[in-house]
């Protein structure tokens, strides 16, 4: 349980499923697929629902690379996140945003598995956070020809390595989007 006091909330996390991110991912169409489907459960249960936006040189603010994939659609009530950084806590509104609802346990999806998402997992743990990876809700960009393995082969050791990650007094784990409960328990492994 979340080493933070008086966070017992929990919130759906959605990080930089951008055009220019997630354009030729694997699994891309089942990913944004299974974000809508956890987004509208999270807001059925009263879960808040948090999108992350990165932007840099490639990923212009209001340029069309930036815009979050075309499926996918933010109530406008639901916080947006700028950042600029891998870690969606580095240098944005993030903390204040989830110390505000009282969340203690995030739920995270998006982009990239190698990048953003496992930046944000150890962010989020070492911060106090139960951190969440739902394992067929995250993919990553092809990065062969700089001596990566297979994307495939990326998502697959994402989710390895975070199904056994550990922390005192915190939760970590991985979770399909089948087993995801926003009102009850969210069954890791």
């Amino acid at each position: 349980m979340t080493t933070l006091p008086d966070r017992p909330a929990t919130a759906l996390l959605i990080v930089d499923v951008q055009v220019g991110v997630v354009a030729g991912a694997p699994f891309r169409d089942a990913v944004v697929a299974n974000i809508n489907r956890l987004a509208d459960q999270a807001r059925a249960a009263g879960v808040a629902v948090i999108w992350v936006q990165h932007q840099s040189e490639d990923l212009a603010p209001a340029s069309a690379a930036w815009q979050f994939a075309p499926e996918l659609a933010p109530a406008p009530d639901e916080p947006l996140i700028a950042k600029a950084y891998g870690d969606a806590f580095e240098e944005t509104t993030l903390e204040a945003v989830l110390a505000e609802r009282g969340v203690g346990r995030l739920v995270i999806t998006g982009a990239e598995s190698d990048a953003c998402i496992r930046s944000t997992l150890h962010g989020a743990l070492v911060r106090g956070y139960d951190a969440i990876l739902v394992s067929d809700a995250h993919t990553t960009g092809d990065k062969t020809q700089w001596g990566a393995p297979a994307p495939e082969a990326v998502i697959a050791h994402t989710n390895l390595y975070w199904t056994y990650q550990q922390a005192p007094g915190r939760t970590a784990g991985t979770v399909a989007t089948e087993a995801v409960d926003f009102g009850g328990t969210t069954h890791s492994g």
